[in-house]
């Protein structure tokens, strides 16, 4: 992983924070959600849970991969060339492959960092349950595993003394990301986020949350609005109807849900993106001409196999 040394604490404190600032300040920023607007092209993904090949993957898609802070403007390219594409990054950490039982997906979120820094208007690091769970506290078992406190656990084995700074840094950034980025295009909006309330929680979320920053209260277990947006399930069609209604928009792309082949539609506007598994997937939208439903089978794109040169 070129940039930052990830073993040094006062290197990836520092690269938390600064890529917070960037999060909070990116002229793409508007409240809690990030707004882009045509032309380009966006690579939507899902969750990502620390898969190395899957994360290099969409770099290459996004023209990140040889990013590092401070050395790619926001402006486009050459004159008349394309847009250089927009990524989001979502459920980056808690990994499905342990070392002796220690969690270093760490790492993983101090790369989406980098990447934050290096193109601030192009990265978008979505807020998503398992980041929110690191910072909250709140448990998370995943195939026997205790997902918060293997992750502390790999933070103390690298970080020694150090290891709570780093906590705290990693919670600051993870506090800046927005909650979803809302796609602006000729044939309605398409709101990209990690899931949608439950619902069971509609009557206690509050709706406004997309158009007004977020709060310390909106993170609390069970009872904040973003606790309840990044942690829903089970929509039907009816709530999807009432969220279009007050958000506008037309399409959601969400993750946080098991998609066996990578994908799932959810009637009648969502879709279902999973990024971490074999069958890893990603949707290119472009801003100018984003996919209906019924295109969105054409369209998914595999995350699997190797990359040019590799």
């Amino acid at each position: 992983m070129p940039g930052v040394n990830v073993q040094h604490a006062g290197a990836v404190i520092d690269l938390f924070h600064e890529a917070a600032h960037t999060n909070q300040t990116a002229p793409c920023r508007q409240g809690s959600i990030d707004v882009i607007r045509p032309p380009g092209l966006l690579i939507a993904t899902g969750d990502l849970h620390d898969n190395p090949v899957h994360l290099a993957r969409v770099e290459h898609l996004a023209s990140l991969g040889a990013a590092e802070p401070g050395t790619e403007p926001s402006a486009p390219g050459p004159a008349g060339a394309p847009p250089l594409p927009h990524a989001t990054f979502h459920e980056v950490i808690h990994s499905d492959r342990l070392l002796n039982g220690l969690d270093l997906s760490y790492r993983a979120l101090a790369r989406i960092a980098e990447l934050k820094l290096a193109a601030p208007e192009r990265v978008h690091t979505l807020l998503a349950n398992h980041e929110l769970a690191q910072i909250v506290g709140a448990g998370i078992v995943k195939d026997g595993v205790k997902c918060v406190e293997a992750f502390n656990d790999g933070l103390g084995y690298v970080f020694g003394d150090d290891w709570e700074r780093v906590s705290d840094a990693i919670g600051v950034f993870i506090r800046s990301m927005p909650l979803a980025l809302r796609c602006v295009t000729p044939r309605g909006d398409v709101l990209c986020a990690h899931s949608l309330p439950g619902l069971g929680s509609m009557g206690r979320f509050d709706a406004t949350i997309l158009s007004r920053d977020l709060t310390e209260a909106d993170y609390t277990p069970r009872v904040g609005s973003a606790h309840l947006m990044v942690w829903g399930r089970g929509y039907d069609a009816e709530q999807l109807e009432d969220l279009v209604e007050r958000w506008g928009g037309n399409l959601f792309i969400l993750g946080h849900e098991k998609a066996e082949q990578g994908w799932a539609l959810v009637p009648p506007c969502a879709v279902v993106l999973n990024s971490d598994h074999e069958r890893g997937a990603y949707l290119p939208v472009d801003l100018e001409h984003p996919p209906s439903m019924a295109e969105i089978p054409s369209r998914v794109g595999w995350l699997g196999g190797s990359l040019p040169g590799g």
